[in-house]
């Protein structure tokens, strides 16, 4: 069957996309496609006022971003029974087992998007018919950038081994002397080996990805006023765990997943003084 999607929570830099499967479930995950609206209106051949207006590009396009979510992978939590629903957040991905996309970069602030999904096929179900296009918009965008804030996937791009032609940004103080989640301490070169490893339906490190990045932000200059009690709140809970892959310690994502939306939100711009252009 066909699922449903609908909008929920915005950010500067990603969307909360709500996908629930129909009545006979979407057991081996689903694939969310999307676009903005404004080449969504220009249409596959890129002119406006022709009667491809309003169509979506081909499957192997590269102007179509694609995010992939299985339910066979271990751990997913993807494999959705009947009518069950999920929420992934497009944009700042989390990578967690089963999720795939050829565009993990930030969404654009102020910008709305049309997106669509499918159910995967399995052993026994054909993949199921596009749901409706669904139009959802990111917050406007930040006028003032001075102590503006940075996503989780910026700060593992340009951390201690940078991406591509990114740069080492991270503050100095982190540099040189680490940061402390819960009541242990690690360097710059953990941090980032926390940030390369997937989740993996491990809560500790879905919270540890937005803790970093929030507590980088504050060292960076941008006001933590709005996120101090959550921080306080995020060290409390992971105590004395050590977050994998330094460690191996667990914590159930229900334990952490209001407190890693809460600091998702201020790194994205949902909160505080707002994502940095």
């Amino acid at each position: 069957d066909t699922p449903t999607i609908s909008c929920g929570t915005s950010t500067q830099a990603g969307i909360d996309i709500q996908v629930c499967a129909g009545a006979s479930g979407a057991p081996a995950g689903f694939s969310v496609q999307w676009i903005t609206l404004g080449a969504f209106n220009l249409g596959p051949d890129g002119i406006a006022g022709t009667a491809d207006d309003g169509t979506w590009p081909a499957s192997d396009s590269s102007s179509l971003c694609k995010a992939s979510f299985s339910g066979n992978a271990n751990l997913s939590r993807y494999n959705l029974g009947a009518n069950e629903c999920v929420s992934v957040r497009v944009g700042d991905f989390l990578f967690d087992e089963g999720a795939s996309t050829n565009c993990a970069d930030s969404l654009v602030c102020g910008t709305t998007y049309v997106f669509r999904s499918f159910a995967h096929a399995t052993n026994t179900l054909q993949r199921s018919d596009f749901t409706a296009n669904r139009q959802c918009s990111t917050l406007p965008c930040n006028d003032d950038t001075t102590g503006c804030t940075l996503t989780q996937g910026y700060w593992k791009t340009h951390g201690p081994i940078p991406v591509g032609a990114n740069s080492y940004t991270w503050p100095q103080s982190v540099q040189d002397n680490g940061l402390t989640l819960g009541n242990i301490s690690y360097t710059a070169d953990q941090l980032l080996s926390i940030l390369n490893t997937p989740a993996s339906g491990n809560g500790l490190l879905a919270l540890a990805h937005q803790l970093i990045a929030a507590k980088l932000n504050i060292a960076n200059g941008s006001d933590g006023s709005a996120i101090a009690a959550d921080i306080a709140a995020a060290d409390a809970l992971i105590g004395n765990l050590i977050i994998p892959p330094i460690g191996s310690d667990y914590l159930a994502p229900g334990s952490t997943s209001a407190l890693t939306t809460a600091l998702s939100n201020y790194n994205e711009g949902g909160t505080g003084p707002g994502h940095c252009p």
